[in-house]
């Protein structure tokens, strides 16, 4: 991947036939058998996408302060190939084949006791599927996932085959700005917790800079003028995944309210950016082989300039 080539232009791994073999192997061969289909699979990907591959390894030679060895680029997409497995069990069987231990919830749930809605800002990081495993246990409590369906259809298609209600509460990212807000501001006003990523920006997206790892990344704004707008709590949610078959969901309480002033707009989503790339890098130090942004993040492509007034509807970067 050229550092001008950004990250949507890349094809879904795998494709369609892939991704269904796999969960047809996963479901009727166990999560066992499947697991160890994991290694062939990394190996492919890490001799055939080759920006993928060189993506991860300056990724993590900036984590580590060294160049990365071809075993650990291997480690990151076989941590990445198995989160992506693991989606098949978390759909189709809840966390019951899993230890999912969760950090900062009751701080959650007094959020959601204000019955305004929650935003949850989340990453690339880890399993952002193992989210639902808290909706399974308050299932009185909505859980909306703003997600782009067009980016990768055929895994979008199998989770959805897998679990019809899921794929009903999710607000597809593809749809125009405006109604991407409209539905957000709809699913907090009924409580809903809304969870999306935060830290990737898509190709029109207005970006701007933050220091991340060393250097200065580029950051979407939408999610923070959706918080400004929609005015409920935010709270950051990290999913890592700890290997074998345990994972940690982190809750860490960002705002009550998102305040962006007009007169000093730009300083304030610097600092609301800057807070957050300062706890993805906490947990990226503690889980290096969990963050799954496989393109150059850091790209020095110039960012879109920001308008005087971005409208509320602007797309959602996910």
């Amino acid at each position: 991947m050229s550092t001008n080539e950004h990250w949507q232009s890349r094809p879904e791994g795998g494709g369609r036939f892939a991704i269904w073999l796999i969960r047809a192997i996963a479901l009727y061969g166990g999560r066992r058998l499947a697991r160890l289909c994991l290694y062939p699979i990394t190996l492919y990907f890490y001799a055939r996408r080759g920006p993928e591959r060189r993506a991860s390894a300056h990724y993590l030679q900036r984590v580590f302060g060294r160049p990365a060895t071809a075993w650990q680029v291997c480690k990151h997409i076989h941590a990445f190939a198995a989160t992506i497995l693991d989606r098949v069990f978390l759909l189709a069987h809840g966390e019951e084949p899993f230890e999912i231990e969760t950090q900062g919830l009751e701080l959650l749930d007094q959020r959601i006791a204000l019955g305004r809605g929650v935003l949850l800002f989340g990453s690339h990081q880890g399993s952002f599927e193992a989210l639902r495993a808290v909706g399974a246990r308050r299932p009185n409590m909505p859980l909306r996932v703003v997600l782009d369906k067009q980016k990768t259809p055929a895994m979008t298609e199998l989770l959805e085959a897998l679990a019809p209600e899921v794929g009903a509460g999710v607000i597809d990212a593809a749809q125009d700005g405006t109604s991407i807000a409209l539905a957000m501001a709809e699913a907090c006003h009924g409580g809903a917790l809304v969870a999306m990523l935060a830290d990737r920006g898509r190709g029109h997206e207005v970006l701007r800079r933050s220091e991340f790892l060393g250097s200065p990344a580029p950051f979407p704004i939408s999610p923070w003028l959706l918080a400004h707008t929609l005015r409920v709590p935010v709270v950051l949610c990290f999913g890592l995944y700890l290997g074998g078959n345990r994972y940690r969901l982190i809750f860490e309480p960002f705002s009550d309210q998102v305040d962006i002033p007009r007169h000093n707009r730009g300083p304030a989503l610097d600092a609301l950016i800057g807070r957050y790339a300062q706890r993805l890098q906490h947990y990226i130090h503690i889980a290096p082989y969990n963050w799954f942004n496989f393109y150059d993040f850091w790209q020095d492509t110039p960012a879109a300039a920001e308008p005087a007034a971005v409208a509320v509807g602007e797309r959602v970067g996910v």
